[in-house]
Order: C-alpha cells, then sequence, then structure tokens
C-alpha cells in the first residue's frame, strides 16, 4: 500500500506553461491531485503563488498525462504578476479571498474598445478570477481583442473576487504591460523549434555556470528562417518575455542611411546599448536588408559592403560581445553572406514550417479561445481539411475574417463609431462554421496566392468510371498520408510522380483535381506561361521556385497540366534552346542531388510520344496511367452525374443516350447535357417572355428526351449547326 504523504503548509513547485487554451485569461493554476491533498485545497480553493512577487489564482487539477511532476500550470499572465518564468519554482499556499466591495483597474495599451463596453459587461468577464493590488489581468472584451488592466486598489485589500454587487471603477490609463505579453502560450505547432530556441538562448542567460562547468562558450546567435507568416518574429518576442532579458528590436532597413558611417554608427549603437544592458537579446528582423552576399554586390554598393563587414566584427570580432545573443529573421536565406551563417556568429540555423494539420489546430485554438464558437464550430476540421498551406498569419486573419462575418451578421445596423453596443447583443454574439466558411473565400494561404491556389470542388463522385486509376491514385498517394505507420513498418516509398495520358476529354484534369480535394492536401497548378520567360535563366528559376514552394508547402501536389509544352524531347531541339534549359532543370528538381520530399508530381497530356524519356523514368514520373475511352457502363455514370440536379422529364431515356454515343469521351457527354439545357431554355422562354410569367411557371420547365436527341444533332451529326 503507498505511503500517503504528509500534510503540508505550502509546496515548491516548478513552473509549466499552461496546455489548454481555454484556461488562458481565466487565472486557473493547475496542480496534481496529491498535491492539492496535501495543502488541503480542492477544485476552485484560492492559493498563494510566490515567486519573486506574490499573486492568487484558482486552482484545478492537472490532466492524467501532467501528474506525478511535481509541476505547477500557470498562464502568461500569472507568471508575469508572480514574476517567474518557466522551469523556475514557486512556492504554493492555500489562502481564502473576499468578495470585494470596489475594484479600481487601469487601462493598459488603447482603450478605444472601454468606450463602447459597459462597467456591468466587464464586470461579468472579471467574475472568475482571484487578484490582489498590482495584478496585471488580461481580458478578452469582444471578439479577439485583449484588454490589460492594473489592479490599483481593491476594498477590502488581500486576495478578492468579484461578485454582483461589487463597483467596478476605470481611471486613467497606463503603459501596455500585460495587453503586449507575448509568451510560449501564443505559439501553437512550433514545439520543437521552440525547445532548440530555448536551449539556444534561456539556458545561457539563466544558468551560465553550466557552460563553465562544461568548459564551453555559450551559443552566440540563432538564424530563424522560413516563409512569410509562420512565426519568426512571434517566437523572438516569446523568448525575450520568457527569458526576463533586455530585448532590443530593429529591422534591416531601419539601419541604412544616406550619411557616410552613419549605418554602421547605428548598428554599433546596438550593440553597445545591449552589452551595458546585459544579460540581453538583439532581434533583427528583415535580416537579409543588412546581410546580403558580398560578392553579389555591384561597386555602387558599398554602403551595404560595410554593412556587412561591420555586422561580421561586432558578432565575432577581438571584442567579446558578452552576454548578448542575436537573434535574426529571414525568408530568403539563401542570399545571406556565407560568412555571417558560420558557427560563432549564428550558431544554430531554425527552420520555421508551415504548420502541420496539428499545428493548425493548436494555432486555430489560440485566435479563437476568446471567441464565443457556437456548438457547430469543428476546430478540428477546419485545422485537418479546411485550411492547407495556411501559416499562422493567415490562421489568424481567418478568425478575425470569420468574427467579421458574425458582426456583419447579427448587428449590421450598428454604428461602431458612434454607438453603444448594447449588452445583451454582446453576449449573445457567436461565431459560427458558415461564418468561418465565408472567412474562407476572403483569406487564402499567402505562400500560395503566386501560383493560383483554387481548391477544387471535385470529388470522385463527379467522375464516371475509370475506376482502377481512380483505385490507384488512391493508393500511392493518399495511403501513405493515412496510414504512414504501414508505410514506415514496411519501408515502402511513395511514387514521386504520374502521368496522366490519354485522347482529350477523358478526364485527365478532372481526375487530378479530385485526387487533390479527396486527400487533402495542397494542390498548385502549373502551365507553360507560368514558367517560361524570354529572359535567359528566368524560365530555369521559374521551375525552382515552383518546386520549393511545393516543399515549403509540403503534402502537396504538384500538378502539371499540358505537360508536352514544357517538357518535350531535347533531341528535337536546338542545343542550348530555353525549353531544353527547363528540362534539364524539372529533371534535376525532380530527382536530383536535393531530395524531394512530401511533393508528388502529376502531369497529364494527350501526347505522351513527345515527352523527354529522362522524365518517364523510374524516380521521376513512376506510373504511366492512359486514361481509356469510357465504355458503356461508364457513359451511363457520366450521363448520370451530370444530369443528377437538372428537372429531367420521365421520358429521359440515359442508357439509350449512352449507347448512341459510342466512342464518345466524358467531355462530350457533359457537352450534349449542357447542350439540352440550353434548348429546353431557349423553348421555355420562347412561351414565357415575361420575367414574372417565367419565375411562376418554372416548375413546368422539364429538360426531356427531344432535348437531348436535338443537342446530340447539332454536336456530332450535323456541327455547322452548333
Amino acid at each position: 500500500m503507498a505511503q500517503r504523504k504528509k500534510t503540508v503548509k505550502k509546496l515548491t513547485l516548478k513552473v509549466a506553461e499552461v496546455l489548454q487554451q481555454k484556461d488562458i485569461e481565466r487565472g486557473i493554476a493547475r496542480i496534481d491531485p496529491d498535491e492539492m491533498k496535501r495543502i488541503n485545497v480542492e477544485t476552485g480553493d484560492t492559493v498563494e503563488i510566490k515567486g519573486k512577487r506574490t499573486t492568487v489564482d484558482k486552482v484545478h487539477q492537472t490532466q492524467i498525462k501532467d501528474r506525478g511532476k511535481g509541476i505547477i500550470q500557470l498562464d502568461k499572465f500569472t507568471r508575469e504578476n508572480a514574476q517567474t518564468g518557466l522551469n523556475e519554482k514557486v512556492e504554493v499556499r492555500k489562502v481564502s479571498h473576499k468578495l470585494a466591495d470596489e475594484v479600481v483597474l487601469t487601462p493598459v495599451g488603447p482603450t478605444e474598445a472601454l468606450k463602447k463596453i459597459s462597467t456591468r459587461y466587464l464586470k461579468s468577464k472579471l467574475e472568475s478570477l482571484r487578484f490582489i493590488k498590482g495584478d496585471h489581468l488580461g481580458i478578452t472584451l469582444a471578439g479577439t481583442r485583449s484588454q490589460g488592466f492594473t489592479v490599483v486598489k481593491t476594498r477590502p485589500e488581500g486576495p478578492v473576487g468579484v461578485h454582483a454587487k461589487t463597483k467596478i471603477k476605470i481611471r486613467g490609463g497606463g503603459k501596455a504591460v500585460g495587453s503586449e505579453i507575448t509568451s510560449y502560450e501564443d505559439i501553437g505547432g512550433l514545439d520543437k523549434q521552440i525547445e532548440r530556441i530555448w536551449e539556444m538562448v534561456q539556458l545561457p542567460l539563466k544558468y551560465p555556470k553550466v557552460f563553465d562547468q562544461m568548459g564551453i562558450d555559450a551559443p552566440k546567435g540563432v538564424l530563424l528562417h522560413g516563409p512569410p507568416g509562420c512565426g519568426k518574429t512571434l517566437i523572438a518576442r516569446a523568448v525575450a518575455h520568457e527569458s526576463g532579458a533586455k530585448f532590443l528590436q530593429f529591422s534591416g532597413p531601419e539601419i541604412m542611411a544616406k550619411y557616410y558611417g552613419e549605418s554602421e554608427a547605428k548598428l554599433r549603437a546596438y550593440f553597445e546599448l545591449a552589452e551595458a544592458n546585459a544579460p540581453a537579446i538583439i532581434f533583427i528582423d528583415e535580416f537579409d536588408a543588412i546581410g546580403p552576399k558580398r560578392e553579389a554586390l555591384g561597386g555602387e554598393k558599398q554602403l551595404e559592403k560595410r554593412v556587412v563587414s561591420q555586422l561580421l566584427v561586432l558578432m565575432d570580432g577581438l571584442k567579446d560581445r558578452g552576454d548578448v545573443i542575436v537573434i535574426a529573421a529571414t525568408n530568403i536565406p539563401d542570399v545571406l553572406d556565407p560568412a555571417l551563417r558560420r558557427p560563432g556568429r549564428f550558431d544554430r540555423e531554425i527552420c520555421i514550417p508551415i504548420p502541420s494539420p496539428k499545428g493548425r489546430f493548436k494555432i486555430l485554438e489560440i485566435h479563437s479561445r476568446a471567441m464565443p464558437l457556437a456548438d457547430d464550430v469543428d476546430v478540428g476540421k477546419l485545422a485537418k481539411k479546411k485550411t492547407n498551406g495556411y501559416t499562422g498569419a493567415d490562421l489568424e486573419a481567418l478568425c478575425r475574417e470569420a468574427a467579421m462575418a458574425a458582426i456583419r451578421t447579427l448587428i449590421p445596423d450598428v454604428d461602431f463609431d458612434l454607438a453603444k453596443i448594447p449588452d445583451e447583443e454582446l453576449l449573445a454574439m457567436e461565431v459560427t462554421w458558415d461564418h468561418f466558411m465565408t472567412a474562407l473565400h476572403y483569406v487564402n494561404p499567402s505562400g500560395l496566392r503566386e501560383w493560383g491556389l483554387d481548391t477544387p470542388d471535385v470529388s470522385w463522385d463527379d467522375i464516371g468510371g475509370l475506376v482502377e486509376s481512380k483505385e490507384l491514385l488512391e493508393e500511392t498517394i493518399k495511403w501513405p498520408l493515412k496510414y504512414p505507420f504501414v508505410f514506415d513498418h514496411t519501408h515502402g516509398k511513395q511514387p514521386k510522380g504520374f502521368l496522366l495520358s490519354g485522347k482529350p476529354g477523358t478526364g485527365k484534369t478532372l481526375l487530378a483535381k479530385a485526387m487533390a480535394k479527396e486527400s487533402g492536401i495542397n494542390f498548385i497548378s502549373v502551365t507553360g506561361p507560368d514558367v517560361m520567360n524570354k529572359y535567359p535563366g528566368e524560365s530555369e528559376r521559374g521551375v525552382q521556385e515552383v518546386f520549393k514552394t511545393a516543399k515549403q508547402h509540403a503534402p502537396c501536389i504538384l500538378f502539371f497540366d499540358e505537360i508536352d509544352a514544357i517538357a518535350p524531347k531535347r533531341s528535337e531541339q536546338a542545343s542550348g534552346s530555353a525549353t531544353q534549359k527547363v528540362v534539364s532543370q524539372l529533371l534535376t528538381e525532380m530527382d536530383g542531388i536535393e531530395v524531394l520530399q512530401g511533393v508528388t508530381v502529376l502531369g497529364a497530356t494527350n501526347r505522351p510520344e513527345i515527352i523527354e524519356p529522362a522524365l518517364l523514368r523510374s524516380g521521376r514520373l513512376d506510373i504511366q496511367l492512359e486514361l481509356p475511352i469510357p465504355d458503356y457502363e461508364a457513359r451511363v455514370e457520366i450521363f448520370t452525374i451530370h444530369t443528377r440536379d437538372k428537372p429531367l422529364a420521365k421520358d429521359v431515356d440515359l442508357k439509350g443516350l449512352a449507347e448512341e454515343m459510342e466512342g464518345k469521351t466524358g467531355a462530350d457527354i457533359e457537352a450534349v447535357c449542357e447542350g439540352a439545357v440550353r434548348t429546353a431554355t431557349r423553348e421555355y422562354l420562347g412561351k414565357s417572355p415575361e420575367v414574372e410569367d417565367a419565375r411562376e411557371n418554372l416548375k413546368k420547365l422539364k429538360i426531356r428526351q427531344k432535348h437531348f436527341d436535338e443537342a446530340l444533332e447539332k454536336i456530332f451529326k450535323n456541327p455547322k449547326k452548333q
């Protein structure tokens, strides 16, 4: 039988971050149930948390997986109030709180939202909190805007809570403290990257003796790179707050000046200020503006060369920069000077990738945690199936746009600049699934806008026949994504590419679109003009950029429609021609030194015999699928698909029509169906020229067999009439 732990007055626990987004701003401290028994507290009781400062919180139990670790989970506001950080120790003991008669708050940061908020609404947001004088509170008022407050007075003093009779007073304004806090809870899907940065930044600043004991120098620089909007700047802000170090931030263009020597002087001033306030962190945003390759700069760009040289000296010159860590961020690391990327200057380079489905789920939780979500909102489905390729910034914009859609729908007549929104309407506002679907029309993945991303709205049900082709594509593309553990066990490899060939109209492009939707991954469609350019070298660069974008947004399907236009046989081209170079670049990207991971290439053509043979070998376009002319059963299925939403009369014989169209393609069948619709519409409107008459008698509009026969006659038997 396990020995029961003795009851104590206080505990010493290690601080951990909050894992549940709903706990943030609610003043909840989560502790192991066994530890709660030791200090004789139950869920909902008030505990005192003592770091460098003392604050209070409500206590709740940790989840089962987090028990037995001796931790206390605190959100960023409580850590700020206790003046403690992650992995530091705090003392916890039970206290009692009183219901306040009066609470005086000072807002921090922008106060525009407070003008439209009543004290009654504010009181409803404060009722669940416990606090003392001097605490900083973060309260989401409406939508996703978080307003910071400082508690300047409570009556009575000591730990208090708010109830219906508490008087809430707002006085003055102050410096933004609580509202500007950025912590690790505000970053989703980057746990591994945060852990590596924590090792590089916070360990040397907080525990320098560890490095002295090991006889090594602490790391001095971290380079963050990745697509725009993935969280590079956000990570730097969180690290600065969590480490408690002096944080100096500037962007590359701010350094550049027109007078000789002024740019270098500005750069030296930042490093001198950091050394004077060590330990300190210098964060350089848009680092590529002041650290480009010197050999690529012309004679007229002496300023940029001098700035790079000065930066090299400051980061690793004769003078030791002490406890100053440099964090730089860029989305184009390849343009940086190689001398900057060696150890001693930037010791570690960390790629911030496009978030995975799990990462998108965490990010959506972060940005929607303060939103009044309706019961029909499935954040998991939104993350997994609706937001492929979205960065953190895109997801934040999506949540904001969904909230705007809710505002437009529920209270369209309110003048937000002049009117005060009634509390009843504020409390009743909800963001529904339809609002998110509306927002998806306005917010697209920023990294894929250049390629005209449009999520295909085609499923397997929209394709008649081609059963074997659909099964093969599903097995080779969808299964590795859905059952990765099976392929890990068998060490199986996913084919790199497919070539879809067949006569025009057999469904090659349609099959590619359906595969993209069914697999739920990003889809980039590329045509000849997207990569071909009249200037030397630009066409090859275009191919390189296409594959680079696809790899950044992996898993991804890269679809080359009419691939024969950019990859014809090299033997039939003039030596050194632009097309020949494009083919060579395409071959290198698909199976060169650099491994192509997470990208499946689909090519479509009706002239496979003119495609470069090297592209068709194993390891590039591994599988060639020739789509056949549909047989009788397939033609019946295609007719059914193209007429399923149309008002057909009972005399329409789809099977008979399928027999008449032997040897025709799916595109031909669609043309006949649309031709029948036009014929029936022409006949109906000829009898009902008035709009009101046409609307009232709409039920009489039917598509009959004669309309299909007429369409067949016009399209195939006498094409001149069409």
